[in-house]
């Protein structure tokens, strides 16, 4: 099978794949997809056409699945898709009742006599959930050593996580490449190279409250480290500094989400779920849109520099498309509600989800955590249509790279 660097050299496609827990299961629908669009025929000689990937929070996780199975992009996707389609919550996290109630009362008797008996902080639970059947899963379907052949092979390029960093406050961005390539840094913000693992992943997957952080070892100093949705000033920077010429993006978000419409004069006081729900649809609110129209803003003013100006400077423009979903995965979220185990959905019921009472905020928090097949099947089927509806700006976007 040729590899990128045994071909004409085409413009770096660089791959952005958006946080957002559960509703990951949409992109693998759109990559889906897209390869479908690119090449109908699943010819064995495809390459893929994705030379540099980065992800975030669950991103991060369907990044490394892509980068791991690069060489074989079209059976890296169907792969993705049937993960994603045979899911159960109990592979992420914890969902029996023993646990959750065990995790509850620890929180209640640190609130309850904390106040009391200060040295009984030091036992409190490091958060709401316990995810540490994800770190099983993600070893077993993740093979590290393929990783490193792409890189080496040139099947891809770089392969970029981001996280944030509790102790220090900054946005990390843990990059693997197959050259040597100088970490960056800005404010709040820094590049670090090495080889990345599962503890990455589980990192940068860390729902604030909801999932622990995890220490990643970056030189002779430990970071604990959480979700990389927090903090993420620039999502589309780190494929952009690691060579990206174009730029495709996934998000989970959709625009009515964003800003709903709300009818209701005198809403009722907002329960835990509607403020848990908002909270995380906060930090999962990417700024791959305000980064994208910045980025149109600079391709503006390029566009009126000579060329010569631009050599000078360094400058190019970047192409960028983006596929978002075209439905609510909010209330996709509650039609399914029922399919997770009983003990969460008791949890949930608690916080103030229901099927019944569409609150906002309630399906936001479902949406997130709720990993059961019928509902990752309908956002993978979700992530495909709504690819193939832009088939036209997708062939487009990719003409120069697939000529």
């Amino acid at each position: 099978m040729p590899t990128n660097r045994d071909t004409p050299e085409k413009p770096a496609v660089g791959l952005v794949l958006t946080g957002g827990g559960a509703r990951a299961a949409y992109q693998s629908g759109v990559l889906s997809g897209v390869l479908d669009i690119l090449d109908p025929e699943r010819r064995a000689g495809f390459r893929n056409p994705f030379a540099i990937i980065s992800g975030t929070s669950a991103g991060a996780i369907n990044a490394t699945a892509l980068a791991c199975r690069a060489h074989r992009i079209h059976r890296a996707a169907d792969h993705l898709c049937r993960l994603w389609s045979s899911l159960h919550t109990s592979d992420i996290y914890y969902t029996d009742a023993a646990h959750l109630l065990s995790s509850g009362l620890q929180w209640l008797g640190m609130f309850g006599l904390g106040w009391i008996r200060p040295q009984l902080a030091r036992y409190a639970p490091h958060s709401m959930l316990n995810n540490e059947p994800l770190v099983g899963l993600l070893s077993h379907v993740l093979n590290f050593s393929h990783l490193r052949s792409n890189l080496a092979r040139g099947h891809l390029d770089a392969l970029a996580i981001t996280a944030t960093a509790y102790t220090t406050g900054e946005h990390l961005t843990f990059y693997q490449a197959h050259r040597r390539i100088l970490p960056w840094t800005r404010t709040l913000r820094r590049a670090v190279a090495g080889d990345i693992g599962v503890d990455h992943l589980m990192a940068s997957s860390a729902i604030p409250f909801v999932f622990p952080a995890r220490a990643i070892q970056t030189g002779k100093q430990t970071l604990w480290c959480g979700d990389g949705s927090m903090r993420q000033l620039a999502p589309i920077s780190p494929v952009i500094h690691l060579g990206a010429e174009r730029v495709f993006v996934v998000s989970t978000n959709f625009s009515g989400e964003i800003h709903p419409d709300v009818s209701e004069l005198h809403p009722a006081y907002p329960n835990l779920a509607q403020i848990a729900g908002h909270t995380l649809s906060n930090i999962f609110l990417d700024g791959v849109s305000v980064d994208l129209e910045r980025m149109e803003r600079i391709n503006e003013l390029l566009a009126r520099i000579p060329t010569n100006g631009l050599k000078s400077e360094s400058l190019r423009p970047i192409h960028t498309l983006m596929i978002a979903p075209s439905r609510s995965l909010d209330d996709i979220a509650l039609e399914h509600l029922d399919e997770l185990p009983r003990a969460v959905r008791t949890l949930f019921r608690v916080l103030g989800v229901s099927p019944r009472k569409v609150e906002a905020g309630g399906g936001a928090l479902a949406s997130y955590l709720l990993f059961e097949a019928g509902y990752t099947q309908e956002l993978i089927a979700l992530g495909r249509a709504d690819s193939m509806s832009q088939a036209e700006e997708v062939i487009a976007f990719f003409k120069e790279w697939s000529a």
